[in-house]
Order: C-alpha cells, then sequence, then structure tokens
C-alpha cells in the first residue's frame, strides 16, 4: 500500500465529511457527497477491502474530524527491563495501553489499561513523549491517531494476562519479541529505555 496516497485520500474523505457535516447549501452538500463516493472507491482500490465494510468504519466516524488518543504505559522494574503484554488480537507483544475514554485522563487510561491487560497497579507519574503515528515508523491506519506514553511506577509486583492478552513479561532491550507495530515500534521502545537510563530528559513531541 502506498502511504502517501493512502494518507492523501484519508484527508480528502476528512474534508468531504467535515462538509458534509457543516454545509448547508445544496450544491454544495451534492460536491461532498460525490467527493465522500470517491474517496471511499479509492480506498477499496488501494486497501482492497471491500466498500461494503469500509463503509462501517468510516460511518462511526462521521462529523468532524479530530485525531484519536492511543496513551501507552511504560513500565520498567528495579533491573531496567520494560513491561510488555502479548496481544490476543496478533501474538504480537506491546507496551500496555490503548484508546482514551471519555471521562478518563490520560494518566488514569494508562493505569487502567494496565491493570486490565497486565494484572499490575501502576501510578503514571511522568509525560515521556505524544507522537504524531503518521509521522513515525508505523503501519498506516484509517485513523489519524496521536500515540501518547506515560511513565507508570509499579505499586507491587503482581502481573498477570488479563481478558485481551495471553502473555506477560519483563524484557531487557537487547531481547525484546516481535512487537504489535501498530501499537508501538522498536525505535519507540528504545527510546524508552533511554527516557529509563536517563539520555534523555525532556519530552518528545511531534
Amino acid at each position: 500500500m502506498n502511504n502517501f496516497f493512502f494518507e492523501k485520500i484519508k484527508r480528502i474523505q476528512a474534508l468531504a465529511e467535515i462538509g458534509l457535516e457543516y454545509s448547508e447549501i445544496s450544491y454544495d452538500i451534492e460536491r461532498y457527497e460525490e467527493l465522500h463516493e470517491i474517496s471511499l472507491q479509492l480506498l477499496e482500490k488501494i486497501t482492497d477491502i471491500p466498500i461494503e465494510k469500509i463503509i462501517p468504519i468510516i460511518e462511526e466516524k462521521n462529523g468532524y474530524k479530530t485525531p484519536k488518543v492511543d496513551v501507552r504505559a511504560v513500565v520498567f522494574n528495579e533491573k531496567g527491563q520494560i513491561l510488555l503484554i502479548q496481544e490476543k488480537v496478533d501474538s504480537c507483544w506491546a507496551m500496555p495501553g490503548g484508546w482514551t475514554d471519555i471521562s478518563y485522563s490520560p494518566g488514569e487510561v494508562a493505569e487502567k489499561e494496565c491493570f486490565e491487560e497486565a494484572g499490575l497497579q501502576v501510578k503514571a507519574s511522568r509525560l515521556l513523549a505524544i507522537m504524531d503515528k503518521q509521522k513515525q515508523n508505523m503501519p498506516p491506519s484509517f485513523e489519524y491517531v496521536y500515540k501518547i506514553f506515560l511513565l507508570c511506577e509499579k505499586q507491587n509486583d503482581n502481573i498477570s494476562t488479563g481478558s485481551e492478552t495471553i502473555d506477560v513479561g519483563w524484557f531487557d532491550e537487547n531481547n525484546i519479541p516481535k512487537l504489535s507495530t501498530p501499537r508501538n515500534t522498536v525505535e519507540q521502545i528504545k527510546m524508552m529505555f533511554q527516557y529509563n537510563r536517563g539520555e534523555i530528559t525532556e519530552a518528545y513531541f511531534d
């Protein structure tokens, strides 16, 4: 898939949906509807996903387009190892985390996701990075995503799997397992180790 064209098509789609949300002129509405239909056809061509499967995904996001926010809990133990969970969805590994929820702050999301996915109680303590997923070495996605990485201090030593995970473990930097790249990359994991060693002191942002 050509990431450049994928991102441009998503941008066209977002502009069309914003126009449909706010325009009151029938002529403009017709053009926005046509533009939206063209964007769906183009997405079908470059993703090989049938248009009837694309439409339900898109319709969930109608309205003014804003990025979705993903929060990752960055947890280290006394040995300097990072906490990773093995996802059921792809059997690959990631830092605990997920989409932000209404009524939860980013810190609360990190704490909640860490407990639900790794069984570990933590306290969010520091912002490490805010990344634009599209500017990182990550697979393209339908959503435009901001990723927040928060350092979390473990409150106990209990780890266990949750409903969305099949394994949990602590890993050295030179022994990172196969990562779930839609969630985190090797470069991001290595950056977190740099923070833990004090080699990076200021929060990163795109």
